[in-house]
């Protein structure tokens, strides 16, 4: 992964790209999580919803790999 992204000549940060993904992947498993009914199960679920985004990123960037790291 490298340090920007560019889209339609405009260079954006990778992390900005990646934090935009992580934001729509933990709406879709907010979603997948109320049809089930697993909020029941979850006290505050502003928090939980903040840190699955939060994680998902995470899970992301590990995945992407570092800028500058060598394979």
């Amino acid at each position: 992964m490298t340090g920007e992204v560019a889209v339609a000549g405009v260079y954006l940060p990778a992390l900005l790209v990646l934090a935009v993904l992580a934001v729509v992947l933990a709406w879709l498993a907010s979603r997948l999580l109320a049809l089930a009914g697993a909020y029941r199960l979850i006290a505050y679920r502003p928090l939980f919803d903040v840190a699955l985004t939060i994680l998902i990123l995470g899970l992301l960037s590990l995945a992407t790999g570092h800028p500058g790291q060598t394979p």
